[in-house]
């Protein structure tokens, strides 16, 4: 795990000044403050901060080169199945320096091309100069697990880990672009390869992308899942099969060669892989949780301590306070590069926080939600379809559907939710199942009359809502839990690792997420969803494969909480209350002109239980504080 970052002048003119690479690489040296390095080679210049997890001699050092130097990688990320590459890779003649992962990555290239990533089980953004055909080739992994971003400007093509890492080489200037500004306002994210910046990008999960003197830059998509569905196996075949890429996966990214230690939330995905792991080593696993002391609804202190105890963890825990929030989260914007997706990101930190005191690598559950259909909303749109399917009496083909009947048994599991089932229902019952399913995901709503739409792109330039559409009705999926799941992966996912990487690496920790290897993703997408979702029950086929694991009361939870932030109590009392008021209706907030003053004065006292129309807000403001007023804060 490292921060990479560098610079290509695409005319093969001027060469790269160090004090650019210089700079950048202080931005990122948080990232890795375990070593550095870094390559002036004519037109290009690479820059490596190194965090040492395999291999922590300096043979490890980047850029590494191969035998005759005429290849240079910078890597962030770790191939799990870096042993078996290398052995493969002896046999045909290569000879290694090192025992790291990145130079089995290089020699895996330089053998295979682009081709090398088909083999690759990871995460991974790596960088990889060419110096005899001057070309630079960049990939980065198949669920966007590592960030990449680039920008081109004038001459020059940069890139870093980080956004940050592009202003500070002093080529690239932050301002706001106005249709990621639409799609966070909308869904708290950008869609597709777009940022809050004009002009910078960033490399789309999947993807790469290749740079060359004299050339320019093409982007090409080496993945992508296949949703085609698998009618021919039971269901008992793909819980054996579920059951066994599990345990491969955490075994994998157990590999380390410095401590390993587990988040536990108590919530199913991360008792599992920390249940996994425990095992797995034989041996004490540190295990780490966070919670508040605001109310049972925002406290998963008991079921996490049950998991610990039932796989023998040595558990360590945190509560962060209100003042933690209030001291914690302008720096926190500045590690985000981005408004952040939930405010989820605070407790991340904290966590990430405790376990950098005790370990350098961390498992967690992240992704179990996508994979496997984990989010009440999936049963709020599929119980709609299901009422709609019986009064039309139109029925699809089972392979593709959950039936009311099935579904009756598990819709106490929207005990919780009856304020978003109000809200749903309220309007356009029984439309497209894309428009029904955007209500489900739309922030925006409830800020119309507080946002000034003039800094918006006008609908016709740009529609979120257009945007939206076009991604979920062309996947080429039947189902609607397909359509559901794929769509939040391929957006939604991407900003939650985003927000594992930054608050991780905030504080020098590596971050592994062992439910998004590949293989399993493949596997539960080709499932029927019948088998996925039985009956509207959320992650059935994961609760069947992991049900001897886990505690029986964890593994049969239904009250999920995704690490809820008591942001409706702080609201209102000091000093959250005050922070939230400084930083909104402060004269830089009034001046810039996202909202109207005195609309938003009577609104600061309205934010509903879990509503997100407050964050959104504050998040806005304070990342454009730090970015576009120049109030930065040291990395």
């Amino acid at each position: 795990m490292c921060g990479i970052c560098g610079a290509l002048n695409l005319r093969g003119g001027r060469p790269v000044e160090p004090d650019v690479l210089n700079r950048m690489m202080a931005s990122l040296r948080h990232r890795g403050p375990d070593d550095e390095g870094r390559l002036l080679d004519g037109p290009v210049g690479l820059g490596h901060q190194r965090l040492s997890i395999i291999d922590l001699s300096e043979q490890g050092r980047q850029p590494m080169a191969n035998e005759d130097d005429s290849l240079w990688i910078l890597f962030n990320g770790e191939i799990y199945n870096y042993l078996e590459l290398r052995r493969d890779l002896l046999a045909q003649g290569h000879r290694f320096r090192s025992h790291t992962d990145t130079e089995v990555l290089l020699h895996l290239f330089e053998e295979e091309g682009p081709d090398c990533l088909q083999r690759l089980n990871g995460m991974f953004a790596f960088v990889i100069w060419n110096a005899r055909d001057r070309t630079l080739f960049a990939a980065r992994d198949r669920f966007g697990i590592k960030p990449l971003y680039y920008a081109t400007a004038g001459d020059w093509f940069v890139f870093a880990s980080e956004i940050k890492a592009l202003f500070h080489s002093g080529l690239v200037r932050p301002e706001l672009h106005p249709p990621g500004l639409a799609d966070f306002l909308t869904f708290q994210f950008c869609l597709g390869s777009k940022t809050l910046f004009r002009g910078v990008e960033r490399l789309a999960p999947g993807h790469y992308l290749l740079a060359r003197v004299g050339g320019d830059v093409q982007v090409t998509k080496y993945w992508d899942l296949d949703f085609t569905i698998d009618t021919h196996h039971t269901e008992e075949y793909f819980e054996h099969q579920l059951v066994r890429l599990l345990e491969d996966a955490v075994s994998l990214q157990l590999r380390a060669d410095v401590p390993v230690g587990a988040h536990l939330s108590g919530g199913l995905d991360s008792s599992a892989v920390a249940c996994l792991a425990a095992g797995l080593l034989g041996g004490q696993l540190a295990t780490f949780h966070g919670s508040f002391r605001e109310g049972p609804e925002f406290d998963e202190t008991a079921h996490a301590r049950s998991v610990s105890q039932h796989a023998k963890t040595c558990h360590f825990e945190v509560f962060p306070t209100a003042q933690d929030f209030v001291e914690m989260m302008p720096r926190l914007i500045y590690f985000m590069d981005e408004p952040a997706a939930g405010p989820g990101i605070f407790p991340q930190y904290c966590v990430s926080r405790l376990a950098r005191d005790h370990v350098k690598v961390v498992l967690g559950g992240q992704g179990g939600d996508e994979i496997f259909g984990g989010y009440a909303r999936y049963l709020v749109a599929y119980l709609e379809q299901c009422i709609k399917g019986g009064i039309e009496g139109t029925h699809e083909d089972q392979k593709y559907v959950v039936t009311f009947e099935s579904i009756l048994p598990n819709l106490p599991q929207l005990q919780g939710y009856l304020p978003l089932l109000r809200q749903f229902w309220a309007h356009g019952l029984f439309e497209p199942e894309a428009n029904r399913y955007f209500r489900l995901i739309d922030r925006s709503q409830g800020l119309a009359q507080l946002l000034d739409t003039d800094l918006l792109p006008p609908e016709r330039e740009y529609s979120p809502y257009e945007a939206f559409r076009q991604r979920f009705e062309s996947t080429g999926c039947r189902s609607l839990f397909n359509k559901m799941t794929r769509f939040d992966m391929e957006t939604l996912l991407p900003a939650l690792l985003q927000v594992e990487d930054r608050t991780s690496m905030a504080v020098s920790l590596e971050s592994r997420v062992p439910l998004l290897d590949h293989r399993i993703a493949e596997l539960v997408a080709s499932m029927p969803p019948r088998i996925k979702y039985e009956g509207g029950r959320s992650k059935h086929i994961f609760r069947r494969a992991i049900r001897h694991l886990v505690p029986t009361a964890v593994g049969n939870r239904s009250d999920k909480m995704g690490f809820p932030v008591p942001l409706n109590v702080w609201y209102r009392t000091a000093p959250v209350r005050d922070f939230v008021r400084d930083v909104l209706l402060s004269d830089r907030a009034r001046q810039r002109g996202f909202v109207k003053p005195a609309v938003l004065e009577q609104f600061l006292d309205a934010e509903e239980p879990y509503g997100r129309r407050l964050w959104g807000l504050l998040s806005l403001e304070l990342w454009s504080q730090t970015f576009l007023d120049g109030t930065t804060f040291p990395g």
